[in-house]
C-alpha cells in the first residue's frame, strides 16, 4: 500500500492523479458546493429520485466528481435503470471509485465514494446489465457532466486532460 504522505503523486492505471486534496484545497472545494451538493457529497445524503439534472443526459462524454473533477463514469456505460438516478455499469477506472460497506438504514449496501476526495457518490448493486452485472446508482448532484472533447474541470490544478 502506498503512503499518501509521499511526495510523488498517486496515479491510477489511466494516468489520473489520485492524491487526496490538501486541507487548504479541501476547504476551497467544499466552499464551492451548494447546500444540496454538501448534503450529498459530504454527509452521505441522497437526492430525491427522478429529480436529478443528469438523469436524462444522453450526450457523449464523461461524468466527473462534482467536488474534485476526477473522471468517474463514461457516458457509454450509462443505462436507464428505472430507479430515478443515473446508473452506470462500470467506472472509468476501478481505482477512481472506492467501495465502502454501508450498514445504514438497517440494510447492508456498498457505498461508492470518489477515490481522490472521498465525496459520496451513491451505491453499487449487483443487479445491473451485462457485461459487468453491476449498477452504479449515482446522485446527479455528486457529478458534473463534461461533453466529449471538452476540457475536464481541474479545481486542484493537476492538468488531467480532456473528456
Amino acid at each position: 500500500m502506498t503512503d499518501i504522505t509521499e511526495t510523488h503523486a498517486l496515479r491510477s492505471a489511466s494516468g489520473f492523479d489520485l492524491t487526496p486534496p490538501s486541507e487548504g484545497q479541501r476547504v476551497a472545494l467544499e466552499a464551492d458546493l451548494n447546500a444540496e451538493e454538501k448534503r450529498v457529497l459530504l454527509s452521505h445524503g441522497t437526492e430525491a429520485p427522478f429529480c436529478g439534472v443528469l438523469l436524462g443526459e444522453k450526450r457523449a462524454g464523461v461524468y466527473v466528481c462534482r467536488q474534485c473533477g476526477l473522471p468517474l463514469f463514461r457516458a457509454t456505460t450509462k443505462f436507464e435503470s428505472g430507479t430515478g438516478w443515473p446508473s452506470f455499469t462500470e467506472p472509468v477506472d476501478e481505482a477512481h471509485v472506492t467501495a465502502i460497506v454501508d450498514r445504514s438504514y438497517g440494510m447492508v449496501r456498498t457505498e461508492t465514494v470518489c477515490a481522490r476526495c472521498g465525496g459520496h457518490q451513491g451505491h453499487v448493486f449487483p443487479d445491473g446489465p451485462p457485461p459487468t452485472g453491476l449498477r452504479y446508482c449515482i446522485n446527479s448532484v455528486a457529478l458534473t457532466f463534461v461533453e466529449a472533447g471538452r476540457p475536464l474541470p481541474d479545481p486542484l490544478g493537476r492538468g488531467d486532460g480532456v473528456a
